[in-house]
């Protein structure tokens, strides 16, 4: 859905929950309605994908370690962090709405979190619990201020982006640091499965493929909707098996430099899948995913409509700050230690990578996948340059230029599909 769209009054109970399912019929169908979404200017995350595909094939001519399986390992560790806070942007931008305090919500999260359990002994798990329900408040009171008050969200979030920076200062203390002592946490971005979890985890993702795939299907008939054909469903699932089998087998080889052998999927792989099938579901295959594609292609169309516009604003903020803490987590699993500028950073790279994947900062377009896949290719960037050893601020000219790229390609996007010239 897009900007200046209309929103039927009274849909259908059972087809209305049917969003992301396309257009249906045949390959040829689908291979021409893609086509038609391209030339009017709704390309999705294929910009995205190009670019991961020319920046693996640069690097990798100019690296000999790019490619290797210790480097790619590496490479999905690192970009984790950075794939949950898009992920979880992805729920506010495509009401329209930015959370900028989204990175130092989930910093101070994780430093009441280390504070609570290093100092006051506090048991790890309540802990945790506790710097959750610091970050699902945080996101309730944006929501209040931004649906029920009606301050815009970028002044709302600035300011809590600003606060919070204090108040992480105040928990942890100026120059403080606290290591995070706790082997299960520790081993979120530092383990790896076993070589046989990581092909159990390929046998279960093609089984909930195929279950979604064929429960679709099935809603789609009750509902009287065509479905697409069902060699749609093999291809998708050969797709997966051979791509995810590739990347199983290469995670699987050992990639240790001394006698202790490392190897298998990296624990954090499947997490962030988990959370990733989960988010889709909700926006895919629910109506308040519909509702939040509604208010962001138009949001007064969607009020006419009957939607509750201010409680799914208020939802989407809470899920954006939720998901902020865990990426957070993601983090200090990595790093090892929580100080008073953990979050600082990250949020405009997130809001970067949701846009490079596809995602429209003006709302109503975009998906978890694609804001997955812009945090990979900006991830790509920094793994590839720093194998080079280029510096820093290489790294940032190069991750600010994609990202005016993306922004431009959305920009004019949006111009073609309102029928203007560009």
């Amino acid at each position: 859905m897009t900007a200046g769209t209309t929103t039927e009054a009274g849909p259908d109970p059972v087809a209305g929950d049917l969003i992301g399912s396309g257009v249906e019929g045949g390959l040829g169908d689908q291979m021409r309605a893609w086509w038609q979404r391209v030339r009017s200017g709704d390309m999705g995350a294929l910009p995205a994908i190009g670019g991961l595909v020319v920046l693996t094939i640069l690097f990798a001519s100019l690296s000999p370690y790019f490619l290797t399986e210790r480097n790619f390992a590496n490479l999905l560790n690192q970009a984790a962090t950075l794939v949950m806070l898009a992920m979880a942007l992805v729920f506010v931008l495509l009401l329209g709405e930015i959370d900028l305090s989204a990175g130092v919500t989930g910093g101070v999260a994780m430093a009441l979190f280390v504070v609570l359990n290093a100092q006051f002994h506090v048991p790890w798990p309540l802990a945790l619990i506790i710097g959750f329900v610091f970050g699902i408040a945080t996101g309730a009171l944006i929501g209040f201020f931004v649906a029920r008050v009606g301050i815009p969200s970028f002044v709302v979030t600035l300011g809590l982006f600003l606060g919070y920076q204090g108040l992480a200062l105040l928990i942890i203390g100026s120059g403080g640091l606290f290591r995070v002592e706790v082997p299960e946490l520790i081993a979120l971005q530092n383990g790896n499965m076993p070589p046989w979890a990581g092909w159990t985890m390929l046998v279960v993702i093609l089984a909930v493929s195929a279950a979604t795939s064929f429960w679709d299907r099935a809603r789609r008939t009750r509902a009287g909707v065509p479905n697409r054909t069902i060699s749609l469903v093999w291809a998708k699932l050969a797709a997966i098996a051979v791509i995810g089998g590739i990347a199983v087998f290469i995670l699987n080889q050992n990639r240790g430099q001394s006698v202790i052998a490392v190897e298998g999927v990296p624990i954090i792989v499947p997490i962030v899948l988990v959370i990733l099938w989960l988010g889709t579901f909700l926006l895919d295959r629910t109506k308040f995913g519909r509702y939040v594609y509604a208010i962001g292609g138009n949001a007064e169309a969607a009020r006419r409509s009957g939607v509750k516009v201010r409680w799914i604003k208020w939802w989407a903020f809470v899920i954006c700050s939720t998901l902020a803490v865990v990426s957070a987590l993601f983090s200090i699993s990595r790093v090892g230690s929580v100080d008073a500028t953990v979050g600082r950073d990250i949020v405009l790279s997130g809001v970067a990578a949701a846009v490079v994947g596809g995602v429209s900062l003006f709302g109503g377009k975009g998906r978890l996948m694609h804001a997955a896949i812009g945090a990979l290719v900006i991830a790509v960037i920094t793994n590839g340059l720093g194998l080079l050893n280029l510096g820093a601020g290489i790294n940032l000219m190069v991750t600010g230029a994609v990202l005016i790229l993306a922004a431009t390609v959305d920009a004019l996007s949006r111009l073609r599909g309102n029928g203007v010239r560009t």
